[in-house]
């Protein structure tokens, strides 16, 4: 009975050791990661940088015993961020150069109520606009953007939108109530003013339509319990295309310093 029980003892052991020595034939954590940095390498061949990344991220995670291939990963990770850091710097001295350009086409203003510079077209400033009817753009430092429609002359409008157009093509704004904020009416030795305000998207494309169409001879009808017809002057179709300009570049210049510092300090530069 010993005997058997002995030789069954044995049996159980020899097959723990089989399956032990089987499982212990699959790759090593060394192996797989030694794997996925090789794959890191190959996207980094094909120039996929930002897939390269995150598998050299993801090693130090899914095998952190990994030393040889974590340590590999890390330095590799390194030099394409360097890379990436020094791209971005020659990319936002570009913006930089762009919107050193642009600015010369504005007057910079900020006020004690104004919380970020203001950038104010020189031919649409107050002095040389009060007493016209035009369609004025707004630029802050920060890349906001929006227009109004202001109407200068006798009698009314109570307009509430915009509708700029050339032929068959055409741009409305959404539209701004009366009697509201973005609404307002003023009237002098009888004569009216009125200015609308489509801020916070309110444009609905008139600002990109005016900007693509700027070499067009553009109409624009104020809308409203009259309507009032105005023809675009140069000067102001310019003023709106590059304030337009303008303001994509100073919200580039923001994701890019962001991800510069995103970068300095995953590379500890700071």
């Amino acid at each position: 009975m010993k005997k058997a029980y002995k030789t069954e003892l044995t049996r159980f052991i020899f097959i723990v050791l089989i399956i032990s020595a089987l499982f212990s034939c699959g790759p090593s954590e060394e192996d797989k990661a030694r794997a996925r940095l090789n794959y890191a390498r190959a996207l980094v061949e094909r120039h996929d940088t930002v897939a390269a990344l995150l598998q050299l991220d993801s090693i130090h995670r899914l095998y952190p015993k990994a030393v040889y291939a974590v340590n590999a990963a890390k330095n590799l990770s390194n030099e394409l961020n360097l890379d990436l850091l020094q791209n971005l710097g020659a990319e936002i001295d570009s913006v930089n150069s762009k919107i050193r350009a642009l600015e010369a086409s504005f007057v910079t203003e900020k006020t004690d109520i104004d919380r970020f510079v203001r950038y104010i077209p020189r031919r649409q400033t107050f002095n040389r606009s009060w007493s016209r009817s035009f369609i004025q753009v707004y630029l802050n430092e920060t890349g906001e953007l929006y227009i109004s429609s202001n109407y200068y002359g006798k009698g009314s409008l109570n307009h509430v939108a915009l509708r700029v157009y050339n032929g068959n093509m055409d741009a409305k704004t959404d539209t701004v109530p009366l009697n509201t904020p973005y609404n307002h009416h003023s009237d002098f030795m009888g004569l009216n003013f009125e200015k609308v305000t489509y801020r916070n998207g309110k444009d609905n494309g008139v600002i990109a339509f005016i900007a693509e169409n700027a070499d067009k001879r553009l109409k624009a009808v104020f809308l409203g319990k009259r309507k009032y017809y105005i023809i675009l002057e140069d000067y102001d179709k310019l003023a709106v295309k590059e304030a337009l300009a303008l303001s994509n570049a100073f919200k580039k210049k923001q994701k890019l310093t962001s991800e510069i510092a995103t970068l300095q300090k995953k590379l500890q530069l700071n």
